[in-house]
């Protein structure tokens, strides 16, 4: 019976170690396709908050609300896809993210910073505050594209 057991330990503890070594090895192509889903998921719901901005689509503070929602949650996403086995596969990052990664980290950080700002502005329901906002975070977007993305 210990011998069994043992036996049944032992499989189960490889099988497992094999899965959690097996399991964080994406490929790099397939980190960058997920980083840019959610680079696209991000221009989908800013686009509306800038056009609000800019007078060019209606205010609605019931849309701001929502997107600056699903701005925070997708503002949390794309970083790990910036991963340096990916700097080789050809995408619209400089070589920056991978040779400035403090900068880098400075520019994720401000941008989930101006989002929490939208998202409390939202919460309060002021237009001014919420404009200001919007444009904050269309700087802290538009810094990234400046310094770590490559000007199409």
């Amino acid at each position: 019976m210990t011998r069994k057991l043992y036996s049944t330990c032992l499989v189960l503890t490889l099988g497992a170690s094999y899965a959690l070594t097996a399991y964080p090895q994406v490929k790099p192509e397939v980190l960058v396709k997920q980083r840019q889903a959610v680079m696209t998921l991000q221009g989908k719901y800013m686009g509306p908050l800038a056009g609000m901005l800019k007078g060019v689509v209606p205010y609605d503070e019931k849309v701001v609300a929502r997107n600056a929602g699903y701005l925070e949650v997708l503002s949390k996403m794309p970083w790990d896809g910036f991963d340096p086995s990916t700097r080789d596969v050809k995408s619209q990052a400089l070589p920056a993210v991978f040779t400035e990664r403090g900068k880098f980290k400075e520019a994720q950080d401000r941008l989930q910073t101006a989002i929490a700002q939208l998202v409390a502005a939202a919460k309060v329901g002021s237009e001014g505050p919420i404009k200001t906002a919007i444009g904050d975070v269309g700087k802290a977007c538009g810094n990234c594209h400046e310094n770590f993305r490559e000007k199409q």
